[in-house]
């Protein structure tokens, strides 16, 4: 429509997730009309970090090092691993705050439809992990979906065969939310993960 370069521009904007044709195409002009300069610098700055950025060898996150800086600092709690579906599972809970182990990233969930087990999922260098690191909680902070629930029971079996401790996050209410505009299942799930105070 535009021409084939504005149109290559436009489709490769698609690959974001939650990018329409629509989105990309006001994203593209504003790029190409607007801020030329931007747009250089965002193209520089996705090639920079396609070359430079890989896998953490121990959590599997994204980093720019072999080991990731929460793998290689001294000062976490390596008897304490959370295990989380991606990357931003990983800094969503790191800024939290509140949460001083390590962590590893299964860069999915199980689905044997979509041709991913447990090898995908890099569970064998989880369990390796568990063995040589001494673990003894082993949190598992999947996602509450059918597949984050099927992933999280298969680990957890896993683990408690390697005599480690299974916890799981808990799902409820959130914090200044008014129950009345909580959905029934977060309800239910608040319900059936209430504590004794």
């Amino acid at each position: 429509m535009y021409g084939p370069v504005i149109d290559q521009l436009i489709d490769a904007l698609r690959v974001l997730p939650g990018v329409g044709a629509k989105s990309a195409q006001r994203m593209a002009l504003q790029l190409l009309e607007r801020d030329k300069l931007g747009a250089s610098r965002l193209a520089e700055s996705i090639q920079e970090a396609v070359k430079k950025v890989g896998r953490c060898d121990s959590c599997r996150t994204l980093t720019e090092h072999e080991v990731c800086g929460i793998c290689s600092n001294s000062r976490r709690q390596a008897s304490q691993i959370c295990v989380v579906e991606n990357p931003a599972d990983l800094y969503a809970i790191e800024q939290a705050g509140s949460f001083q182990g390590k962590y590893f990233v299964l860069l999915g969930h199980l689905s044997p439809i979509d041709g991913i087990g447990p090898e995908q999922l890099g569970i064998n260098q989880l369990l390796e992990r568990l063995r040589q690191d001494q673990v003894s909680e082993l949190i598992l902070a999947t996602n509450l979906t059918v597949e984050g629930e099927a992933t999280a029971h298969f680990i957890a079996d896993k683990a408690k065969a390697l005599g480690v401790e299974v916890s799981r996050i808990a799902y409820g209410v959130p914090m200044g939310g008014e129950l009345e505009y909580v959905d029934g299942g977060t309800l239910n799930m608040a319900l059936q993960s209430r504590k004794v105070l």
